[in-house]
Formats: structure tokens, C-alpha cells, sequence
């Protein structure tokens, strides 16, 4: 709508100049001779009629022709001008009488230049229409490059930033200038954000405590049982009586029913992880650089080039991985960033590494395990989900991850199929 509205505001100013450079092509040119030059010049004529020669030839710079009352041309300066009563009323040229002896012995025609005076006039009224065109041409071109900057590009942070908030993203702040027109209102956003990062954390520690009582209720409840078991089963390898061997082997059978319902209880808590929804097809490899580029908001990352190729994946989940990626390299390592791409075998590799500490070696394998972090991060906020998240989803796009060490430093290796 708005590139429509644009297009009609220049057609209409140009439409609108046309007209008024039509309007002033067809106005009459404004002349003006010098009414005592041309006295002094029809006196000269009168005083010299009958005996022209050169006398009065272009005086005062004016073209002029002399006729008698029979309109034969008695003398003209050049050949191009008006020799004739109805050429000059045409040509819009000054007609003077000429007397001697107080008769009327013929006319003084002076050449007014019209046509030139309405192609210098022409000329300058087009030239500043188009001067003005110009001027509103470059105003609009400025005035849309200030609402591209002061509304537009505001406008599409806040939709990017709204989509991530969507996603569950709650990590990457809205920076924008407060001094800008939607200063406030962006502040207001970014508020919002971190009141929902903080509902967000201590709905987290809400569940971990869930977690941490369900854990603690299981291992309760599988003490007495496994006492139980062990009672039943020693009972029933003790007697030989068929009717107590009957009865221990139920009480053996019902512990270990319990038994299972406790494990489940205790895993129903983390299915939920299991459903995260994707909905994977051919992309071009290109988007993967606006991705990482979105995911790398405080910019910490080098130069890097993507290969070009036709990738499977779900670009919001794709977003969502390096997203989690970035945010652990950032919580973490608080480093610069060293990217590298690679095509292997029907893989495109993303190698993403930092220059922090990195891991225990013993601790890696269990970092893409719910709720596993390393005991580097015990100070930092967190749940241990975003690289068992981020490797999931890497499965369902027929993709995978993997972490090391890389002496200094983590690495992460994003693998992408390639179709």
C-alpha cells in the first residue's frame, strides 16, 4: 500500500507539471521597447524619407522595414523581418506612422522578435519546471529514506522480534534508539520481554523443583518397593507351600508395576520435549547466513561464505538451533566467534566455534542430554536443554550435531543434508 501510494504521489506531481508547463508555453511572451528610442529612430525616418542609403541603418539595435501607403517597401534592414502590414500584425510587431509635412507618407515597422522571445520563454519556463520536478523527485526520495529508517526498519525489528518472542527466543534484546519516533514504544517491548524472561525463569525453577520432588518421591517410593521385591522374591524361593508361593509371586509382580509406574511418572514430566513440530523442504543454502547473522546479534562473529547448495530444513527450527548456539557461546564464552562451512560427502558442515574455556572432556557426551550442563556454568542461568533441543531437531531434518573441545574453545558441527 504504501509503494502504491508512492507511485500515485509522482505520477500526479508530474502530470501536475506538464499541465502548468502547457499553461505557461501557451501564455503570450512579455516585450517591452524603449518608447524613446523608437521616437528618436521614426524621427530620424521622417527627416531622411525618400533618401534612406545607410542612415538609420539598425539604430539602437533594432530591425525595422519601411513601406509607403501602398505598402511597397521603401527600405528594410534585413530580409527575415515583416514587409508588410498583416506580416507584422502576425508577427506581433510595432507599427509606426510616419509623417511629412503633417501627412502620413507610410509605416515603420520594427522587428519584435517574437518567435524568439516565446522560444526563450518556452525555454525558461520548462527549465524550471524541470528544476522543481527535480527538487520533488529528490524531497520524496529523501522523505521515504527518512520513513524507511525512522518507521519502516523499527517496524520490521519489532516484527522479527515479536516472531523470536513467539518462538520462545527470550534472549536477544530489542536495541533500538530511544531518541527515534517509536523510541518508548520499543522500550516498552523490550520490557515486556524481560518480564517474560523472568515469568519464563521462574517457571523453570518452578518445574526443576517439580522435577527434583517427583525424583525425590520416586526414589522414596522405589526403596520400600525394591525391599518389598527382594522380601517376595526370597519368600518364594524359600517355601514350598503353593498357596505362599502364589501370593509371592503376586507381590512380586505388583512391585515391579509399581516400579514402572514410578519411571513413568518421573518421565511423563520431560515428554513435551518430544514434540516439537518440523516441517522441513528444499531451501537454497543462502538463507543459512541470514540466519546465523539474525543469531548473532552482538555481531562477534567473522567472515565466513555459505556454499552454494539445496538444503532440507525447517527455517524456523534452523533459526531456533542457531539461536541456542549463539546464546551458549555468548552465556558462556563471551568470545569472538570463528564460523567455517564445508561440503563432506551429502552433508553441508557448519562449524561454529568460540574461544572460551570449554568443557570437561569427560562431561561432552552428556551435554546434548536433558537437563546435563557442564560444572563450568553452575553461576550462569540455564537448564540444559538448548543443545538437546537444537540436536533433535537436527534429526527430524535428516541432520545431526555434534560438540568438542577445540583447545581453546568449544566447537559445535551443524550437519545439514543436502538434497
Amino acid at each position: 500500500m504504501r509503494k502504491k501510494f508512492l507511485i500515485l504521489f509522482i505520477i500526479i506531481t508530474i502530470v501536475s507539471e506538464l499541465t502548468i508547463t502547457t499553461i505557461y508555453i501557451k501564455k503570450k511572451p512579455d516585450y517591452k521597447n524603449d518608447t524613446t528610442k523608437i521616437n528618436e529612430l521614426t524621427k530620424q525616418i521622417e527627416m531622411n524619407f525618400g533618401n534612406f542609403g545607410d542612415g538609420g541603418k539598425n539604430y539602437n539595435d533594432y530591425e525595422y522595414s519601411i513601406i509607403d501607403n501602398n505598402e511597397a517597401v521603401l527600405y528594410k534592414t534585413k530580409d527575415s523581418i515583416s514587409t508588410s502590414l498583416n506580416e507584422a500584425y502576425k508577427n506581433k510587431d510595432t507599427i509606426v506612422d510616419l509623417y511629412v509635412n503633417g501627412d502620413i507618407v507610410g509605416k515603420l515597422i520594427i522587428n519584435n522578435n517574437y518567435d524568439d522571445l516565446i522560444t526563450k520563454t518556452n525555454k525558461s519556463y520548462v527549465t524550471s519546471i524541470i528544476i522543481i520536478s527535480i527538487i520533488q523527485i529528490l524531497s520524496l526520495v529523501l522523505y521515504y529514506i527518512y520513513l524507511y529508517i525512522n518507521v519502516i526498519m523499527p517496524f520490521r525489528k519489532m516484527k522479527v522480534f515479536a516472531s523470536r518472542v513467539s518462538d520462545g527466543n527470550l534472549d536477544i534484546p530489542l536495541t533500538m534508539d530511544k531518541n527515534n519516533n517509536f523510541g518508548a514504544f520499543t522500550e516498552a517491548f523490550d520490557i515486556m520481554r524481560h518480564e517474560i524472561k523472568k515469568s519464563r525463569k521462574a517457571e523453570k525453577k518452578a518445574m526443576e523443583s517439580k522435577k527434583e520432588l517427583i525424583a525425590k518421591l520416586s526414589h522414596d517410593i522405589k526403596t520400600p518397593i525394591a525391599s518389598i521385591k527382594s522380601s517376595s522374591e526370597l519368600g518364594l524361593a524359600t517355601t514350598n507351600e503353593l498357596r505362599s508361593k502364589t501370593y509371592f509371586e503376586s507381590i512380586n509382580q505388583k512391585s515391579d508395576q509399581i516400579n514402572n509406574l514410578v519411571n513413568n511418572l518421573f518421565n511423563s514430566s520431560l515428554d513435551e520435549l518430544e514434540e516439537l513440530n518440523v516441517n522441513a523442504r528444499e531451501v537454497r543454502s543462502g538463507i543459512i547466513k541470514d540466519l546465523i547473522n539474525n543469531a548473532d546479534y552482538l555481531h562477534k562473529n567473522g567472515n565466513y561464505t555459505i556454499p552454494n547448495c539445496n538444503l532440507f530444513l525447517d527455517r524456523l527450527r534452523m533459526q531456533q538451533v542457531f539461536d541456542n548456539i549463539f546464546a551458549n557461546s555468548y552465556k558462556y564464552a563471551n568470545t569472538n566467534v570463528e564460523t567455517i562451512t564445508k561440503i563432506e560427502d551429502e552433508y553441508l558442515i557448519i562449524s561454529i566455534r568460540d574461544f572460551g574455556d570449554g568443557v570437561e572432556a569427560e562431561e561432552l557426551p552428556l551435554l546434548m542430554e536433558k537437563f546435563k550442563r557442564g560444572t563450568n556454568t553452575q553461576d550462569k542461568d540455564g537448564v540444559g536443554l538448548g543443545l538437546y533441543i537444537s540436536n533433535e531437531l537436527l534429526k527430524k531434518m535428516n541432520g545431526k550435531l555434534e560438540i568438542k573441545n577445540g583447545n581453546p574453545g568449544f566447537v559445535t558441527k551443524i550437519y545439514l543434508r543436502i538434497i
